[in-house]
């Protein structure tokens, strides 16, 4: 099982950026599905969280109305689909996928399989 990010780079503040992650070795049509970030010299934290029917469970406040997840199963790839920019946004963004999981709330205990991390930078 492996999921490949990328599409991370540099924007400025009010841009946006679509990031990919492909997984291989498993059906993502049947896991539950997320984004995690991780700022300098902060712990990962969950940004946005759908369960295994594709409803969305968790939206972290600071992206709300921003970032969106969008799903390509022909692909086996999903995305994340940022709006509005915030310099407070850059950070490595890494997706995450599980298989037996109800209603996640995006904490890193309930994900066990994570892509490798894409950087995003937010500056002017």
């Amino acid at each position: 099982v492996q999921l490949q990010a990328s599409g991370g780079g540099f924007v400025q503040p009010g841009g946006s950026l679509r990031l990919s992650c492909t997984a291989s070795g498993l059906s993502l049509d049947y896991y539950a599905i997320a984004w995690f970030r991780q700022a300098p010299g902060k712990e990962r934290e969950g940004v946005i969280c759908h369960d295994m029917s594709g409803y969305p469970t968790y939206e972290a406040p600071s992206v709300k109305g921003r970032f969106t997840i969008l799903r390509d199963n022909g692909q086996n790839t999903i995305y994340l689909q940022m709006n509005n920019l915030k310099p407070e946004d850059t950070a490595v963004y890494y997706c995450a996928t599980e298989g037996v999981i109800v209603n996640p709330r995006c904490t890193l205990a309930e994900f066990s399989t994570f892509g490798q991390g894409t950087q995003v930078t937010v500056s002017s």
